[in-house]
């Protein structure tokens, strides 16, 4: 077996793979579902607000919305509570604090377009269709799902990046494209 060094590498340079955490198939099963849901949200999106007068449309809206924030808080409990960084333990503070900021983010635009979504049906529902209120909840809306989509840029860059560092980072949550895990020495 060849001899590593501090950095993962052996002695001639070349990587081996870290042997990463495994996530569970219930977070598996969270993580590609929420991308799903994810997807699906965006391409059914309301693209005019005077859509929300079909009542059926709007109740959709909200179920969908509550559901979304329901599930939301259960992987967020079952993450933090079952599961932890698959992150090689050598990973400096840094990028771990990225990697934390950055998920705990995405919890937070989600549930954010969630709640300002039924506030935006809720209000749309009591007649208040041209207020100040509603135009600045649509706004707070907009700004979550820009936020939204950068963090997740931001989580499959770093994903990409894993998969190139070869650290076992990609292969705990992905299932394609997997690296080719070594055995490490001691």
């Amino acid at each position: 077996m060849p001899k590593k060094n501090v950095k993962g590498k052996t002695m001639d340079g070349t990587n081996t793979i870290a042997k990463s955490t495994k996530y569970s198939t219930t977070a598996k099963v969270f993580h590609w579902g929420f991308v799903v849901l994810f997807a699906y949200g965006i391409a059914k999106q309301v693209d005019d607000i005077s859509q929300l007068e079909d009542f059926v449309l709007l109740r959709f809206e909200l179920i969908f919305a509550t559901l979304l924030i329901l599930l939301l808080a259960l992987r967020f409990f079952y993450m933090t509570k079952t599961q932890t960084s698959s992150l090689p333990e050598e990973t400096p503070a840094i990028q771990k604090l990225a990697a934390k900021l950055v998920h705990f983010g995405m919890y937070v635009s989600l549930t954010t377009i969630a709640l300002s979504g039924i506030l935006i049906g809720g209000i749309y529902w009591m007649e208040m269709k041209e207020s100040l209120l509603i135009e600045g909840i649509i706004t707070v809306h907009e700004l979550a799902v820009t936020a939204s989509y950068w963090l997740i840029g931001l989580h499959i860059a770093a994903a990409v990046f894993h998969r190139f560092k070869n650290d076992g980072v990609w292969n705990s949550m992905v299932p394609v494209w997997k690296e080719k895990e070594t055995k490490q020495s001691e």
